[in-house]
């Protein structure tokens, strides 16, 4: 995985930071948080746009910002395991992982 791709993850990680932030933030520093989650996440994700596809990055970072938050809801706040939401998630990240395959970068890996 070179450093774009690693961004891409990053932003994806601060995705489900804001997202989680603007459903359960109740304090000053909460929404401060959740701000500068949203600030990071956007410019990751706008900076690996320059070198790599940009409907792939975008479909990248919301299908693990999507699977993320599910994860996190259930694991942190006790939100139910469903099977039916277990499988739709799976589907989701098999389709992320395929488009990051079939996807090209234009930037030359750093050696």
């Amino acid at each position: 995985m070179n450093k774009t791709w690693l961004s891409v993850l990053i932003a994806a990680l601060f995705e489900v930071t804001w997202v989680i932030g603007l459903k359960h933030a109740n304090e000053v520093w909460e929404w401060g948080v959740t701000i500068v989650a949203i600030i990071v996440s956007f410019y990751l994700m706008i900076m690996a746009s320059r070198s790599l596809p940009v409907g792939t990055v975008y479909a990248v970072f919301v299908g693990l910002g999507t699977a993320g938050t599910v994860l996190a809801e259930i694991l942190l706040f006790g939100n139910p395991v469903q099977l039916s939401k277990v499988v739709l998630i799976g589907t989701l990240l098999v389709g992320v992982v395929g488009l990051k395959m079939l996807s090209k970068d234009t930037q030359k890996e750093a050696a």
